[in-house]
């Protein structure tokens, strides 16, 4: 299967996509089971299956208040990572935004970023979102700085909110309206 033909979003170097059944042969098992990918993120916790796996792509089919997609070079076709934008509330049009970059050659390029900026611009502008927020712990440094980076605003803390690796941490919550947004990126 030509997977770049299910391409979703697109970038100069990026192709967002859903994520699919053959995903789970590659890599991204091993993401969710890696402690070092996980640092910044509750992920490590539980033992990951490929059922298990299966099963959260087949729901992120099914449901209306999120959507997961798979972060692909176009280069090579290569899944690195996964972003989503999730409870999802038509309501108050508003949602959560994550990311993980599981492929460790990866890091430190700028893709994050460049699949946050499709997402953001995807959620402003074609679902009309007000506002687009994002929770990290404390100690993810890479998320503290991309969400600044994208233009969000730190707007509070959870303290000792997480408990991770012996020790409780805070989860820093960060958010952006559409008219900042709007804003930064005419």
């Amino acid at each position: 299967m030509i997977v770049s033909n299910l391409a979703f979003l697109t970038s100069k170097r990026l192709y967002l996509r859903s994520l699919i059944d053959e995903d789970v042969e590659g890599e991204y098992l091993k993401w969710f089971n890696d402690e070092e990918v996980c640092h910044g993120n509750s992920h490590h916790v539980y033992p990951h299956t490929k059922s298990k796996i299966q099963e959260y792509i087949h729901h992120s089919h099914q449901t209306d208040d999120e959507f997961i997609l798979a972060i692909v070079l176009k280069t090579n076709d290569r899944h690195i990572g996964n972003i989503a934008l999730q409870d999802i509330n038509r309501i108050y049009r508003s949602a959560d935004l994550t990311i993980i970059i599981g492929d460790k050659s990866a890091w430190g390029k700028g893709y994050g970023r460049e699949a946050a900026e499709l997402v953001l611009h995807h959620g402003f502008n074609t679902m009309n979102l007000h506002r687009i927020s994002c929770a990290t712990f404390d100690t993810n440094q890479a998320m503290k700085k991309l969400a600044l980076v994208l233009g969000m605003k730190e707007e509070g803390r959870r303290i000792e909110a997480a408990y991770k690796n012996g020790k409780y941490i805070d989860f820093v919550e960060f958010g952006i309206l559409k008219s900042d947004y709007e804003r930064k990126t005419r």
